[in-house]
């Protein structure tokens, strides 16, 4: 298996992509991982970090794209950037799949345009893992699509069924609709018009949910539009990273650490295109981007894109 990683997105690029790329080559066997970007600068990175293993290799991309810039007009512009050189290796199939961490929308922009959109599917999802009592669910939109039709919350709901289900190992997983109740009644006008969609999908849909029940596990696919995804994800880091930092007991600290740092989880997923791209924190440090990159030879394995295609295929969710 090959995965490309855009080397020099984040905030921490490229000594920390670099240094993940390494632990990530080392733990996977069978498992090539591809530095795209500057060549001298990687190469540099890797002259550090020696002796490298054999599953390395680098493919050279001068342009960056600027985390102000605008991501369409970037991705256009400039076709030797790195995130895009790693998107045209997936489209190509040079690669299996692909790793970014930092600039989500020229990520977003890469997976639509140059991957290209599952056909039928009419806006792509990010499916952010989240921790919870019981484990992980999974939560979509996490910022791809602010603004939705209910059309689109029912897709989001099918490709994070099939996530949860081969990712997160569960079986028949529970599908939430966030809202500001319980009742069906509740919520705006996007929620009560998907409300009976999702009742009608096929899937195990167990209601509305509503924020205090996040976190204790009784859903495994919480879905709602990005931009109310986006916030409860960014309040909840917030959150998480006052409470460690409080915390001085260093057992209780190290046991919550492994629950709420989002290191431990790798890369979100982009779903619903043609390929598998893992989305990182811009923040990221090596063990982020080596689960990143763990999470995306899992997902290859797994079939997640085949997988989501024939779901919504059967459900005749695919728009014309």
């Amino acid at each position: 298996m090959r995965i490309a990683i855009d080397a020099m997105g984040g905030d921490r690029a490229p000594h920390e992509l670099v240094k993940g790329a390494v632990q990530a080559a080392q733990s996977l066997e069978g498992t090539t991982v591809i530095l795209v970007g500057d060549q001298e600068r990687l190469s540099a990175e890797l002259e550090r970090l020696a002796p490298i293993p054999p599953g390395v290799e680098i493919r050279h991309a001068p342009e960056t794209i600027d985390m102000h810039a605008s991501p369409a007009a970037a991705v256009r512009t400039k076709p030797n950037a790195s995130i895009v050189v790693a998107g045209d290796l997936v489209r190509s199939g040079e690669a299996d799949a692909m790793v970014a961490v930092g600039h989500t929308g020229a990520a977003m922009v890469v997976g639509a345009m140059r991957i290209g959109r599952i056909e039928g599917i009419s806006r792509p999802t990010i499916a952010s893992p989240m921790p919870t009592r019981r484990g992980q669910a999974v939560i979509l939109d996490a910022g791809a699509t602010v603004d939705c039709e209910p059309k689109n919350l029912v897709q989001f709901a099918v490709m994070g069924s099939i996530y949860a289900e081969r990712i997160l190992g569960v079986q028949s997983p529970k599908v939430g609709l966030f809202s500001i109740g319980e009742e069906p009644s509740k919520g705006n006008e996007l929620v009560k018009a998907t409300f009976p969609l999702l009742q009608r999908a096929g899937l195990n849909f167990v209601g509305n949910v509503d924020g205090k029940d996040l976190f204790y596990g009784d859903v495994d696919v919480v879905v709602c539009d990005g931009f109310v995804g986006n916030t409860i994800l960014k309040v909840a880091e917030g959150l998480a990273e006052m409470l460690l930092d409080s915390i001085e007991d260093a057992p209780t600290r190290a046991r919550l650490v492994k629950m709420l740092d989002y290191s431990e989880y790798g890369g979100a997923p982009l779903l619903g295109i043609r390929g598998v791209c893992a989305i990182g924190h811009g923040r990221s440090r090596a063990k982020a981007v080596a689960n990143a990159i763990r999470a995306a030879q899992v997902a290859v394995e797994q079939n997640v894109v085949q997988r989501i295609d024939s779901a919504l295929a059967e459900r005749g969710l695919l728009s014309a």
